[in-house]
């Protein structure tokens, strides 16, 4: 999945580097580790709220046996 989204963006190696070094510069080596962090967190959450959401969206679509 991810080699595909590079290739469609137009990431390759050399795109990484630089990107990395860029990252690197602006926030500083010490930073990195809490931006990651933060980053994680981020994702979870998203990824918690959307399962939260298929679950509910799914007990609503469930008729209601009488």
């Amino acid at each position: 999945m991810y080699n595909f989204l590079f290739f469609l963006i137009g990431f390759g190696f050399q795109e990484m580097v630089i990107l990395l070094v860029i990252v690197l510069v602006l926030f500083g080596g010490s930073r990195l580790p809490s931006l990651a962090k933060g980053m994680g967190e981020s994702i979870r959450n998203f990824k918690q709220g959307m399962a939260e959401a298929d679950a509910e969206d799914e007990k609503k679509d469930k008729p209601k046996s009488v």
